[in-house]
């Protein structure tokens, strides 16, 4: 059981760490990603749950928005702020579309929104986790490295930089921006970007695209407002800039 403190669930390969205030639904989660063979360990309130984030070596966090202490979009938002990439699948208990939103802009990689079928986490768990350990394991064959003007990307090492100055970029913004700069000119609507980037069938709102671009935007753009790499085509998507020189 686990309560304030921290409660173990082992297991083999990939560390979650879930941080959620309701004992119930822990240990529920818990439970079912250590059938998965993951190794799970839950924290009871924010603080206890940043400090364990800090400490590092998770593939993923499971992050309750609604926490005592610090909330989850603090969490997330200290965490991001010190350049931790570590994906992050947000749950809340709220319905609103800008709550949702607005754990997107600040760094949150997915969400669900409680009551959520155990099916359902565990389907966007394994598709989180498989994206991140097939960039690790086998790094894309292809345009090993992508300069576009000032922008320079190392798939390989998921390195990013503008201008010579690197750039923190969480999974998902790292994929959507390899995908853009790997086809430039070609326009992409935001239920396609989701059905690529965060998987078939996901049902995630077209908000989910919109925030992660904005975010995108905010690091490797000098005037997001006017971004020169990720362009929006207005009624349709987003395509990469192909004017720019390589």
């Amino acid at each position: 059981m686990h309560g304030p403190g921290i409660g173990v669930v082992k297991g083999m390969r990939h560390k979650i760490l879930v941080i959620e205030d309701s004992v119930d639904i822990a240990d529920l989660v818990a439970l079912h990603l250590g059938d998965m063979g993951c190794e799970v360990k839950t924290a009871g309130d924010g603080s206890t749950g940043l400090q364990l984030a800090r400490a590092g070596g998770y593939d993923l966090i499971v992050l309750d928005l609604m926490l005592p202490g610090l909330d989850g979009l603090e969490v997330c938002r200290r965490l991001r702020g010190q350049a931790d990439t570590t994906p992050i699948l947000m749950l809340t208990a709220k319905s609103s579309e800008l709550d949702r939103v607005h754990g997107l802009e600040i760094g949150a990689d997915d969400y669900l929104t409680k009551p959520f079928s155990i099916r359902e986490l565990v389907a966007r768990v394994k598709a989180m986790l498989r994206r991140t350990e097939m960039l690790a394991r086998d790094p894309p064959k292809e345009d090993p490295r992508i300069a576009v003007g000032d922008l320079e990307i190392d798939v390989a090492r998921h390195d990013v930089s503008v201008a010579g100055r690197p750039v923190e970029l969480t999974a998902k913004e790292f994929d959507l921006l390899v995908r853009f700069a790997r086809n430039p000119g070609r326009v992409y609507s935001r239920q396609h970007l989701l059905d690529l980037v965060w998987g078939s069938g996901h049902l995630g709102y077209e908000h989910t695209v919109n925030s992660h671009i904005n975010r995108l935007r905010g690091k490797i753009e000098a005037d997001p407002a006017n971004p020169r790499f990720v362009l929006t085509v207005w009624g349709v998507g987003y395509k990469f800039n192909d004017r720019l020189a390589p």
